[in-house]
């Protein structure tokens, strides 16, 4: 329960920043669209994914909750929390007898929706209203809990210890998406959606160095990522996203970072 008051600390310029960019950017479409309770009405437990790394590391989160929080018809904070857990289960993690690899870091580092737990604000603001083929400016910004593993020697009982420590980040892009559907059912249309965007994340130096005591680092890493995506209800829900680090974090890791998700989502 500790990191939840940090975090929460945290979040407060986060939300002044997306509301502003709600009240002089966003085309509110989706809001003025709606009733009063349905844009207010919270999404919980309705959205989820898996993701696969091709080193290994596999990602399961689930989004908690995701409300509007602001005025109806007007401007909104688009609020999402998501949990989720990590694993290797596709590649021997233990390096020596006491010790665990830092090389997710890696992949959470520039990952938006990694995290033990993340709190965000995220949303599209598209350039025009056709509601299939359109293309927007995409944003997400919030603070996570990621894990890393203390390193040192195999004689020291804190070594291979996990350390949950804060992170926070920011992303920014250009977003396009136009209709998908399958030869024989073309009423259930879906989309098809490319995504480029731009990522920077912010770690306390000090707490990198309480698991890396070696590491000199300013704590703050930054990159790039080109995304698509299927999306056709009751049929599919999959996405593939290449990432490439601008700065490369002080921890041995493989090039390059490909990701593979399988999303899931009940309406």
């Amino acid at each position: 329960m500790k990191p939840l008051l940090p975090i929460l600390f945290w979040l407060w310029p986060v939300f002044a920043i997306a509301q502003a960019k709600e009240v002089f950017f966003a085309s509110n479409d989706t809001i003025k669209n709606a009733s009063p309770k349905a844009a207010l009405k919270p999404e919980i437990l309705t959205s989820g994914f898996i993701d696969i790394i091709n080193n290994g590391q596999v990602n399961a989160s689930a989004r908690f909750i995701r409300l509007l929080i602001g005025e109806p018809g007007k401007f909104a904070i688009p609020l999402s929390i998501y949990s989720g857990v990590s694993s290797n289960n596709f590649q021997n993690q233990q390096t020596m007898v006491g010790q665990r690899s830092n090389e997710p870091l890696v992949n959470s580092f520039i990952n938006p929706l990694s995290g033990l737990a993340n709190i965000s604000v995220d949303g599209i603001v598209f350039f025009n209203k056709v509601k299939t083929t359109r293309a927007g400016f995409l944003y997400h910004s919030g603070v996570r809990v990621l894990t890393g593993y203390k390193t040192g020697l195999v004689t020291d009982p804190t070594t291979g210890r996990p350390i949950n420590f804060l992170n926070s980040y920011a992303t920014s892009g250009l977003y396009f998406q136009t209709g998908a559907w399958e030869k024989n059912n073309a009423k259930n249309v879906g989309i098809f959606w490319l995504a480029g965007r731009y990522i920077i994340c912010k770690t306390g130096a000090r707490q990198l160095k309480d698991i890396l005591p070696g590491i000199e680092t300013n704590g703050i890493y930054h990159g790039w990522s080109v995304a698509w995506g299927v999306e056709i209800n009751n049929l599919v829900n999959i996405k593939v996203v290449y990432y490439k680090y601008v700065k490369e974090p002080e921890i041995d890791y493989s090039l390059p970072i490909y990701q593979f998700s399988f999303n899931y989502s009940l309406r």
